[in-house]
Order: structure tokens, then C-alpha cells, then sequence
């Protein structure tokens, strides 16, 4: 051929490339290898160019490659960065370095070109390494090659990289550049850098569409929607007209913020200028009006849209989801699938998290079930809220199952394990889930932080807290409320009261989860009068107490026996209305209960409209305690016909009625129905209560027979138990049986030690007695004192024996003499000191033996109006000297008074006691 024709040649290329006829590019190209084979590099280009955005002719490249190699341009310039081009576009990123080394020449093209395939192909750090060797290879980076390396820090996340090419850019004078600028504003909203992303576009000379969309989108998408409406004031004012993606990120905008007005006027732009049947806009507009609330037009949108469009669907499953109305997006679900929409990874979320929020959780596993056979199970969207929907209801097995099943776990799966773990209070799995998440290489988030730090306030696990504290500064969550909440708690459970208000105080805006985590925390811990002061400073500090607030309160003051203080509270109950909240109602039940007010307790629980579990086993246990036996049991039957199920907790109050009443059969039948009837495994309180039973009646063989088949290891409160029950019996044999494991268990124990020198000292044998008592003192292990509490006018006074150390001191003992005369002459026969022998007793001054409880309720007969009942609080069981004598007294003095020893209360009136003498 001629050179004419081949110069004709390469004119048809060029042409038919203008005309957008790359078959016949590529067909002509090949007739003019055949022909002549003398190639140029503008043949090549021809071709190459032919070849892109098509992958039919995407193919035929490498034999272009192999041709230009053949033709001696495997390193021309111009060749070589169409190749470089089209390899990294495919994704052959190695072929396109390769083709870059092998260049003879490389011009900023070249660069740009490579640049831009890393960039493409998520590989940040190949491009920054690229960008070194181009800036030591002195080769001055234009505008396009900057524009594309922070391109690439910003797909990769590397954001300090990014700031100082930044600098360098700023240095050559191409940060003005509206493309670099561009990028600069989309590195700076995706690392969250708002402030540094409005600085350059202040300083921009020129912006165009995009760099006001980028804007936009990204404050709409981080929530500041008001601020990205003020972008949009500043675009029009600017002369630019928004396209569809300015307004699908204002609708977005709009949707963050709540502005439904806003949202319709860009609705009414959209109709005018034709763009609403747009398939973006449609999600758009739906996104609005369902975020808005607004699910009537919603509605009519998506009846009116593309059936076709799965996020339609979604959205409006979402829609009804937001309503917590299960029937209608279950509805829509089954309506979708019948109009042969396949769900996607979003369209389960959907609907799981509906089934979630309304307990539907048996749906919700048929939902699961679905997904499995759709092949989207083990998806990250789908299994995250499965294992939210299963760990929130305590299938906590189902969730761990799922959550094993996933190949990649991510932060969000792995924290919603953690917090369904530390809600149902199984604090130790948490934690132990908690350390193989970051085995996996997996870092906490805020929500994932707060979690673990409640799981270690659970258990107590002080130190591992602390380690975690130490975190939340590594992982820049220092500034997070959920997570001070959560370490507010923590120490106040555990004790740590100067460490809790520090945390409380570190917080800037206390809300009431703040507030109540430190009244909870400290009514947890034990701390309870620090509670109150902190339920009074909630108060002054003008927060809203709510149903959390008040069940810690109420519980802090129960625990204390605190009535007055109690009642308070219950009128501020009365007055914010929270009365009728059963959780609530039961901290009331359990107030009046513990405060010895049973006919109050009664009729709080009298009044609960919805009764749960708690609610039954409050009063049940309430009625035990104060001697109603028999009326906590028919309590408990009227529960059983009510279908409330009894629980593990149900059945201690049950077994201390009969303890308390002596129905030893019964309590022993109960018992026995546990597991036969009811399913529940006995725990050691359980076996405790059943040795009470026969330890009071007497059957102490029995008893021990009872322990010695017990299917558990017997712990100190059932050896205790026998032990207990043997001094009252005065059975040495047993006691000494009981009292070898019990000391075995806990040396250092005083009550241990007590038991069995008063089981000696009951039957005399005062050098076994005596025995004890050195081992005590040789172990170093001291007596609790006994000690007795009064409240007379709004003050607590304490008494121990034999005390003189009351101001009223001699007026107590004067007064407690006329009260002894006035008894001994109705029958009442003071029991001598029977744990002291007679020489003993000689030599002690009669008054330094006289117990607290005496000088407790003598006080209060001298002080209290006739009125009012007395009521008594004892740390030690109630011996059978004060006993009688309180017998006695309510009957001379005619008051009432109430006793609660540390096993249960007695209430004497007119010289009997609630508890029958059966104590």
C-alpha cells in the first residue's frame, strides 16, 4: 500500500472514533495490521480509545498491548497512558504498574493515569507511595494529579496524609483550583473536619455543581440539615441551578431536621421542572415524608412510583415500622413479594426491627427462617438486627448462633451481642465477649464502651472497669454521655463514691439517665442514705424524676426502714403520676412491707392494675415476713389461677411462710412441686429454706439427713440454717456436725463462732463454750455487737447493750424498772442470763446485760405518743427473753410495737405476736 493510502487509513480511524464507531475502528485497524503492519502510536491510540467503556472490545486490549510491543512502542508515552488507563479501569492494576515502569518517557498524564487507577481500585496507599516517588522524581504535580491523590487518601481514610498534600497544594498555589478544591471538601466531611471544609470553600475563587453538592451531602448525611438549606441559599444566590443531586441531598437535609415544609416546597421545584418521576428523587421524596411523619403522602408516593424499586418498598416498610404497626408492613412485605420484588440486605432490617419493637419475635423468626432461604443470612445488615431482636427478648442462644455464623463480624454485631448479654444480666458473657471482639481485631465503639463498662457494674469487676475507663481516652470517647452514664454507675455500684461524683460532675449536660445512674448505682452497692441525698439533689437541680428514679428511691428507703422518708417520696409518686406504673407500685409494696406496715403493703398492692411476677412475690414475701403465713399462701394460689407463673423467686417466699407458720409437710411439698410441676431448679436459698422448716419443727435429724443428700454442695447459709435451729433445740450432736462444715466454710465468720458457744452454753457445757471463744479470739475474729435502732422525731438513735452512752441514759434504765414491775406482775419472768453461768452472772451488774431492743422500745414508750406504733429495728435475732418481754409490755403499756430482727418481723400487740411464738 502507499504511504497516501496509509495515511488514509489512519484518517478513517480518527474518524470513525469521532463518530462514535469503535467497531469499525477496531475492524479498519486490524484490515491495516494485515495489510502493511507499519503501525503508528496514533493507530494504536485510535484503538485503545475504541476500546473503552465497552466489554465486548475491552477483550481485544492485551492483543493491541502484545501488537505495540511487536511494533516497537511497548514504552511510547502516548500509547502507554491509554493502556495504563484502560488496565486499571478493568481492574489489572499490576499490568497497568507495569506498563508505567516499562514507559520510556512519563509525563504528568502518565502520573495522573496511575494515580487515578490505585485510587479507583481502593489501593490509598500504592497511590500516596506513587506520589512520594513522582514528588522525588521532581516531576511538578498539576491540579488533575493532586485532585486524584486525595481522591485516593480519602477512599482509604488516610486523612493526615491528605491534610499535608493539602499543604504542599496550598505551597504550588492549586488549592484555588475548583476540582482540587472538590476533593479537599470531601476529604475534610469524611473525616469529619467541617470547620477546615468550610475554610476551603470560603477560599475557593470558583465553584461549580459539584463542589455545592458535595457540600450539601455531606452535612445532610452527618445531620446538619439546617446548615446544608443555608448551602443551598448560597447556590442559588450564586448563579448555579441544583440538579438532582442537589436536590435528592436536600430532601435528605430536610428529612434530618423535621422540615416538612421545606421538603414540600423542593417537592413543588421537582414537579415543575420535571424531575419527581426521577428514580432517585422518588426514594428521596419518600425518605422525606416518612421521616416527617407524614405517612399519608408517603403512601400515595409510593402507590404512585415504581413498583419495580426495591427502596421503595423498604422505605415504606420502614414507614410502618416507625408507627409500630406490624400488621400493615407485614402486609406490604407479603404484598411485595407477590408482586415479585426479591428483598434485598435492607428490606429484612425493615421488618425485623417492627417485629422487634412490637415483641413479635415469633414472626421475627419466621422472617429469619425467610432470609435463610433467600441467601441472606450470613449478610452483615440482616444478621446485625437479627442478633438486636434476640438478644433484646433473652435468646441470647439464638443470638450467639447467629452471630458465630458470620465470616466477617463487624463492630455493630459484635455490640449488640455485648448489650443483650449485660440486659439480661449475664455480665460475664458480656465481657468475655467484650475481650474476643477485640481478639478479632474489632475497636469498641461509644455504644460498645458503655456496654461493657454496665457489664462490669453487674459483677462488680472493679479493675477491668478502670481498664476500660483507660480506653475510652484511647478511643477518643472521652466526650461521650453514654459512656460517662454508664462509669457513673459503675462506681457508685461498686462503692466508690468519690470516684462516681467525679464522673457525675465531668459531665457537662445530666440528663435523668445520669442522674438515676448514681441514685441506682449507690442503692445497689448499699450505699443508701447516699442515694437519698442524691434523690434530694435530683430534685433541688429542677430534673424530671421518672419510673427508674423512683423504684431506686423507694428501694433505698425500704432497705433503710426509712417510713417517713418513704412516704415522702410515695406523695411525690401521687403527684407526678406514676402511680399507676407497676414497677413502681411493686417498690411501694415492698417499701411498706420492709418498713413493717403490712396493712399498707396490702393495699398498695390491692391497687396495681397490671400485676407481674414481682408484684406477687413482693406481697408474698412480705406476708411471711411479718407472720402471715397462711395468707401468703393463699396469695400464691390466687397467683397460680391468675396465669402468673411462678418463679425461682416466688418459691423463697412460699417456703419461708410455711418455715414461719411450722407447716413443715407443706413446705416440703412445695418444695418438691418446683421442679416436678413448675420446671425450676432449686438454688442453695431454696435448700436453706427446707432445713429452716424441719430446724424450727424440731426435726433436726431430719434435716441433716435432708443436707446430706442435697444434689448441690451445701454453702454456709444452710449449715448456718441447722446450725441455728440446734442451739434453739438444744440437739449438740447435730449442732457440732453443722458447725465443723460451717467453720470449714467461713473462719472468719463471727456469727459462725456465736451459734455454737450459745449451743454449748444452753445445754452448760460452759468449758466447750469457753473453748469456742478462744479459738475466736485466737483467730481474731470479732463479735458483732447487737444493736438497736428507734426514729423519734425525725432523729435515730442507737442502742447497744447494757448502753449508758444516750444522753437520756438514766431516765431509760428508771423507766425500763417500771415497766419490769408492772410485767412481772401480769406473769412475766425475766430468763435469766442462760449463755453465762452462775458465777458469771454474780459478777455482772444486771443492767450492763440488758439487751438494745430493751432500751430501744423504752425509749420510744417515753417519747412517742400513744398513738403512734413503736418500731424497732435489730440487727441480731431476737432472743427469748426480749421476746416475752415485749409480749408483756404491748399488753401494760397498750401500744403496739413493731420488731424487725435480721430474720423476719414480730408485731406485739395486747400481749401476743404475729409470729405465734414460732420464730
Amino acid at each position: 500500500m502507499t504511504r497516501r493510502g496509509a495515511a488514509f487509513l489512519g484518517r478513517s480511524l480518527a474518524g470513525f472514533l469521532a463518530q462514535e464507531e469503535p467497531a469499525k475502528v477496531l475492524s479498519l485497524f486490524v484490515d491495516k495490521a494485515r495489510q502493511h503492519g507499519g503501525l503508528g502510536p496514533v493507530d494504536f491510540a485510535c484503538a485503545l480509545r475504541a476500546c473503552r467503556g465497552n466489554g465486548k472490545n475491552w477483550q481485544v486490549v492485551p492483543e493491541i498491548h502484545a501488537k505495540a510491543i511487536t511494533n516497537g512502542l511497548g514504552g511510547d508515552r502516548f500509547v502507554g497512558n491509554l493502556l495504563i488507563d484502560l488496565y486499571a479501569k478493568n481492574g489489572l492494576v499490576l499490568r497497568a504498574r507495569r506498563v508505567f515502569e516499562e514507559l520510556s518517557a512519563r509525563d504528568n498524564v502518565s502520573w495522573v493515569a496511575m494515580l487515578s487507577g490505585y485510587a479507583q481500585n481502593g489501593l490509598g496507599e500504592e497511590a500516596l507511595g506513587l506520589y512520594r516517588q513522582m514528588h522525588r522524581s521532581g516531576v511538578v504535580p498539576t491540579p488533575y494529579v493532586l485532585s486524584s491523590i486525595l481522591s485516593s487518601c480519602t477512599k482509604a481514610e488516610l486523612f493526615v496524609q491528605g491534610r499535608l498534600i493539602h499543604a504542599q497544594g496550598c505551597k504550588q498555589g492549586f488549592c484555588s483550583e475548583t476540582f482540587v478544591g472538590n476533593a479537599l471538601i470531601t476529604l475534610y466531611l469524611r473525616c469529619g473536619s467541617f470547620r477546615l471544609a468550610d475554610r476551603v470553600f470560603c477560599d475557593m475563587t470558583h465553584c461549580d455543581t459539584v463542589t455545592f453538592n458535595t457540600l450539601i451531602s455531606g452535612h445532610a448525611q452527618c445531620g446538619h440539615g439546617e446548615y446544608a438549606l443555608e448551602i443551598f441559599d448560597e447556590m442559588r444566590l450564586s448563579g448555579l441551578s441544583p440538579d438532582c443531586v442537589t436536590i435528592a441531598s436536600l430532601l435528605a437535609a430536610c428529612a434530618s431536621v423535621g422540615d416538612l415544609q421545606k421538603g414540600k416546597q423542593l417537592h413543588s421545584f421537582l414537579l415543575k421542572a420535571g424531575m419527581s418521576s426521577d428514580y432517585i428523587m422518588e426514594g428521596s421524596l419518600l425518605d422525606l415524608y416518612v421521616k416527617c411523619g407524614d405517612i399519608a403522602t408517603a403512601l400515595l408516593i409510593f402507590n404512585s412510583g415504581d413498583r419495580t424499586n426495591i427502596v421503595l418498598w423498604n422505605l415504606m416498610l420502614m414507614a410502618f415500622g416507625q408507627i409500630n404497626d406490624l400488621a400493615k408492613s407485614f402486609y406490604l412485605f407479603c404484598q411485595m413479594q407477590d408482586a415479585g420484588v426479591r428483598p434485598n440486605q435492607f428490606t429484612y432490617p425493615c421488618i425485623l426491627r417492627t417485629c422487634t419493637c412490637s415483641g413479635e419475635i415469633d414472626l421475627g423468626e419466621q422472617i429469619h427462617s425467610l432470609s435463610v432461604k433467600t441467601g441472606f443470612e450470613s449478610d452483615i445488615y440482616v444478621s446485625g438486627v437479627l442478633i438486636d431482636m434476640y438478644s433484646k427478648y433473652g435468646w441470647l442462644e439464638k443470638a450467639r448462633r447467629v452471630l458465630e455464623m458470620l465470616k466477617e463480624k463487624d463492630v455493630v454485631s459484635w455490640t449488640s451481642m455485648i448489650a443483650g448479654y449485660v440486659q439480661h444480666e449475664y455480665c460475664k458473657e458480656a465481657l468475655a465477649a467484650f475481650k474476643e471482639m477485640q481478639k478479632c481485631g474489632i475497636w469498641p465503639d461509644n455504644i460498645g464502651l458503655a456496654s461493657a463498662i454496665s457489664g462490669c457494674a453487674g459483677i462488680k469487676a472493679m479493675r477491668q472497669g478502670l481498664q476500660i475507663h483507660a480506653r475510652v481516652y484511647v478511643s477518643g470517647y472521652s466526650g461521650d454521655v453514654s459512656i460517662w452514664n454508664a462509669l457513673v454507675n459503675l462506681y457508685a455500684r461498686c462503692g466508690r463514691i468519690r470516684d462516681a461524683f467525679s464522673s457525675f460532675e465531668e459531665i457537662e449536660h445530666k440528663d435523668e439517665i445520669t442522674w438515676n445512674g448514681l441514685v441506682s448505682g449507690f442503692t445497689q452497692s448499699g450505699l443508701h442514705e447516699e442515694a437519698l441525698k442524691v434523690f434530694m439533689r435530683m430534685d433541688q437541680s429542677g430534673v424530671k424524676y421518672n419510673v427508674f428514679t423512683f423504684v431506686s428511691a423507694l428501694s433505698a428507703s425500704a432497705n433503710l426502714a426509712d417510713m417517713k422518708q418513704g412516704k415522702q417520696i410515695h406523695a411525690r409518686v401521687i403527684k407526678t403520676g406514676h402511680t399507676f406504673e407497676t414497677e413502681v407500685a411493686n417498690a411501694l409494696v415492698s417499701l411498706y412491707g420492709k418498713c413493717g406496715s403490712i396493712e399498707d403493703a396490702k393495699m398498695e398492692f390491692a391497687q396495681i392494675s397490671k400485676r407481674n411476677e414481682v408484684s406477687w412475690n413482693t406481697i408474698i414475701a412480705s406476708c411471711s415476713q411479718h407472720g402471715c403465713g397462711l395468707e401468703a399462701l393463699d396469695l400464691f394460689d390466687q397467683m397460680k389461677k391468675e396465669g402468673i407463673k411462678p418463679n425461682d423467686v416466688t418459691f423463697i417466699g412460699v417456703l419461708a411462710a410455711c418455715s414461719h407458720v411450722g407447716l413443715v409437710e407443706e413446705g416440703v411439698s412445695y418444695f418438691k412441686s418446683m421442679s416436678h410441676e413448675h420446671g425450676i431448679r432449686a438454688r442453695s436459698d431454696h435448700y436453706a429454706c427446707v432445713v429452716d422448716i424441719l430446724g424450727r419443727a424440731g426435726q433436726l435429724d431430719r434435716a441433716k439427713k435432708f443436707v446430706e443428700e442435697m444434689p448441690i454442695s451445701a454453702d454456709a447459709m444452710v449449715w448456718r440454717t441447722l446450725l441455728s435451729a440446734c442451739k434453739v433445740h438444744k440437739n449438740i450432736e447435730v449442732g457440732e456436725f453443722a458447725a465443723k462444715h460451717l467453720l470449714e466454710l467461713e473462719p472468719h465468720d463471727s456469727a459462725s463462732y456465736v451459734l455454737l458457744s450459745n449451743a454449748y452454753a444452753v445445754i452448760g457445757k460452759w468449758a466447750n463454750r469457753d473453748q469456742v471463744r478462744k479459738m475466736m479470739k485466737d483467730r481474731g475474729v470479732r463479735k458483732e455487737p447487737g444493736r438497736s435502732w428507734i426514729e423519734v422525731k425525725n432523729v435515730v438513735h442507737a442502742f447497744f447493750v447494757g448502753d449508758r452512752l444516750h444522753p437520756l441514759a438514766d431516765q431509760i434504765y428508771n423507766f425500763l424498772a417500771v415497766i419490769n414491775d408492772r410485767v412481772a406482775k401480769i406473769g412475766y419472768k425475766q430468763e435469766k442470763y442462760h449463755l453465762f453461768h452462775e458465777k458469771e452472772q454474780e459478777d455482772k451488774d444486771p443492767n450492763a446485760l440488758v439487751h438494745s431492743e430493751k432500751l430501744a422500745v423504752t425509749f420510744g414508750l417515753m417519747s412517742l405518743p400513744p398513738c403512734m406504733p413503736l418500731r424497732v429495728i435489730k440487727n441480731l435475732r431476737v432472743c427469748n427473753d426480749c421476746h416475752a418481754w415485749m409480749k408483756f409490755t404491748s399488753e401494760v403499756m397498750g401500744r403496739k410495737i413493731v420488731l424487725r430482727d435480721v430474720y423476719r418481723f414480730h408485731h406485739f400487740n395486747n400481749g401476743s405476736c404475729s409470729c405465734g411464738d414460732f420464730w
